[in-house]
């Protein structure tokens, strides 16, 4: 899938396609069912299927930190549309000067002259332009004076209940992995390089591949049972997401450690897939209390997976 990052790279022979526009955060079930029907119409037209999203999020440049944890970044949405056969990502950057360009122009220079938009696919509610002016009727004259098809987003329903990223927000936040894992379609992961880290692990026999969330709030924290991914092979262990309040950490990160594996993965990315919550993250009044709870958890986990309970192993 070709990366376009920002309108200025967007060349004369990425015109012509059908498009769709939106944050897709977290590539759920619902976002699923509509990119099937770009490829679909994609495939019919015998164009390529764009999909086009924003960096930063709208709400994250208007509210910073107020805005919701992404379920998502950008590397991870990037494999999530990939995977789906998605031939285009235009990652537009949203500032200011963005926002407040008008409607028309939005229309005229980005999807006719520069896109070539040829069946679009948008939310009813998709507001766009100066003071949100833009919006789904716009779009649907503008379709048919410059020879384009506008089409809304489906509700795609499970249980009778429209499936939303806040949706699934709410579901993590309240431990309902298995529910939130039926909304995405696959489990909720977290991806990243492995970095050096302070190595605390490895003095009380728990050594960890520390990976930065490298987010504005992490939608999740705690201690979870979870699979490692990396060339295609599953690895099991423990992990803990949070600011380690115990040694008094400040940025979130994840730290997993892997059952009854000694191989070099930093430097290495890696999906961990959480499959479940053990507890949530607490400080401790030592080192010593931590090391043991540690202990318990890592026990715990490995019994989820059916896994016998032996001595920690060396990374």
């Amino acid at each position: 899938m070709e990366l376009i990052r920002g309108i200025h790279n967007i060349k004369p022979w990425h015109s012509g396609c059908v498009l769709t526009i939106g944050n897709f955060d977290g590539v759920h079930l619902g976002h699923q069912s509509v990119l099937r029907r770009l490829i679909e119409q994609a495939r019919r037209l015998n164009v390529p299927a764009c999909v086009m999203i924003f960096e930063p999020q709208p709400r994250e440049l208007f509210t910073g930190n107020d805005a919701p944890p992404r379920l998502t970044r950008l590397r991870e949405k990037y494999q999530q549309l990939a995977r789906l056969g998605i031939d285009r990502l235009l990652c537009v950057r949203f500032n200011e000067a963005f926002a407040a360009q008008s409607p028309d122009h939005f229309i005229r220079d980005l999807l006719v002259d520069k896109l070539g938009v040829r069946f679009l696919v948008v939310g009813d509610d998709f507001r766009f332009g100066q003071h949100r002016g833009g919006n789904f009727e716009l779009l649907t004259r503008a379709g048919q004076r410059f020879d384009f098809e506008v089409v809304s987003t489906q509700s795609w329903c499970m249980n009778r209940q429209r499936v939303s990223s806040t949706l699934i927000r709410d579901a993590m936040v309240n431990d309902e992995l298995t529910r939130a894992a039926a909304m995405l379609g696959r489990p909720f992961s977290l991806c990243g390089r492995v970095a050096h880290g302070a190595k605390l692990g490895r003095t009380i026999g728990f050594p960890t591949a520390n990976v930065a969330l490298k987010r504005q709030v992490s939608p999740v924290s705690g201690v979870y049972a979870v699979e490692l991914c990396l060339d295609g092979q599953r690895y099991p262990g423990v992990a803990n997401i949070g600011n380690k309040p115990t040694v008094n950490g400040t940025q979130a990160l994840l730290e997993v450690h892997l059952f009854d594996f000694s191989g070099d993965i930093y430097g290495k990315q890696v999906e961990v897939e959480l499959r479940h919550k053990l507890r949530s993250e607490q400080k401790f009044a030592s080192f010593e209390l931590l090391k043991e709870q540690i202990q318990r958890d890592a026990a715990t986990a490995r019994h989820w997976f059916g896994l016998a309970v032996s001595e920690p192993n060396g990374m």
